[in-house]
């Protein structure tokens, strides 16, 4: 008999719990860089973390935030006329002359394929004509328009200074604002470029190995830009897609070349194996306490495949996701549909004067009560005398 309620009680539990289970024994990915992060591209959800609000130096992945800032602040078609300044600069370049004329469009490609530091300089002076005012600017665009809050930039190619600097996270929210964008996507994906140049004629490849497609991988690779100096190791930014999931990963400051790459594709692993994209359509209602609510926009988040979510709705008008051990996953406002409560003029006028009115006739009759009471007291008082 105890071996049967033993029996149903197991069962009874595996029923309720089987999702917490599964969810626990999910296992994270190994990541040896200082610094890592996986995001849902377009929930902005981080999916794995690590070090990832730590400021570390980006290297060459900068490259990804001047190359949107350009596309979103400059004319693509515009003609650039290269400065002295841009052609003497130190790391790779795509050898620009003094004087050579390039368009801006052409710039970005030679920046972000080639990762060219001379073509990067080019782009902030024709945006901003100076680097000082780009620096100024720039960092302005990141922090008010873009919204990261642990990024300082003093240049566009990202050598090495000590004021320049960023975190995984907020590499991942720029390549997440900037993969909105169909001009950036497009660059960002590009394998090899024919590069006419005035003194460097050739065909320029991408410098990330999964762009190129060495490593084979079951999901798309949509993009990256990587990076190295000695002061931060090597850096790497990478966008895929599978399904309806996009992600983001980036890794930061590790002296293993490869690394980066195998780091990578462990966080896709991870991610498209165990998570997805939920989306509560435009114009859902909600109601709560005879109150309705209603989502003004698509409310997107991330979801463990694994576990058991679950919502709440405060009178607010907040909905609150939670996966299978309360913890709050995402929180969206929604907007209310109820019309607040006017009263007209005359019906409140109406409902003071009922009230006064009844007011009035309850003091009348007190009164009147009363007067009887005194009268019949001193009739009471003269017979006795």
């Amino acid at each position: 008999m105890i071996k049967r309620k033993f029996f149903m009680t197991f069962i009874v539990f595996f029923f309720l719990f089987p999702l917490q289970i599964a969810a626990e024994t999910i296992e994270e990915p190994d990541v040896s860089s200082e610094a890592a992060i996986l995001m849902d591209a377009k929930s902005g959800q981080v999916i794995y973390g690590k070090n990832e609000f730590v400021r570390m130096n980006p290297a060459s992945i900068t490259k990804i935030a001047t190359a949107i800032y350009a596309i979103e602040n400059g004319v693509l078609s515009d003609q650039v006329v290269v400065s002295e300044q841009a052609t003497k600069v130190e790391g790779t370049t795509v050898y620009l002359e003094p004087g050579e004329i390039v368009s801006l469009e052409k710039l970005i490609i030679g920046m972000v394929v080639n990762s060219g530091n001379d073509a990067a300089i080019a782009i902030a002076e024709h945006i901003d004509g100076s680097l000082t005012n780009f620096e100024k600017n720039f960092n302005v665009y990141l922090q008010d328009y873009i919204g990261v809050s642990s990024t300082h930039f003093e240049n566009p190619h990202g050598l090495y200074g000590e004021n320049h600097y960023t975190t995984a996270y907020d590499m991942a929210r720029i390549t997440q604002h900037a993969m909105e964008n169909e001009i950036f996507r497009s660059i960002f994906k590009i394998q090899e470029y024919e590069w006419d140049g005035e003194s460097w004629d050739t065909t320029i490849v991408n410098h990330h190995r999964l762009v190129l497609g060495e490593f084979p991988y079951d999901a798309e690779i949509t993009g990256g830009k990587n990076g190295f100096v000695s002061q931060s190791g090597f850096t790497l930014v990478t966008t895929a897609t599978k399904g309806d999931l996009d992600l983001i990963a980036v890794t930061m400051k590790t002296n293993l070349k490869n690394e980066p790459y195998a780091e990578t594709l462990s966080l896709f692993d991870y991610g498209f194996n165990n998570f997805k994209t939920e989306v509560i359509p435009k114009g859902s209602k909600f109601t709560v306490d005879n109150e309705e609510f209603v989502a003004e926009d698509d409310l997107i988040y991330t979801v463990n495949i694994h576990d058991k979510v679950s919502n709440k709705i405060n009178p607010s008008g907040v909905l609150s996701i939670y996966n299978g051990e309360n913890e709050q996953i995402a929180s969206f406002n929604l907007k209310s549909l109820s019309a607040p409560v006017t009263k007209n003029i005359t019906d409140e006028n109406e409902e003071n004067w009922q009230a006064n009115g009844f007011l009035g006739t309850m003091e009348l009759a007190i009164l009147g009560v009363s007067a009887i009471i005194v009268v019949l007291v001193i009739q009471k008082l003269r017979k006795r005398a």
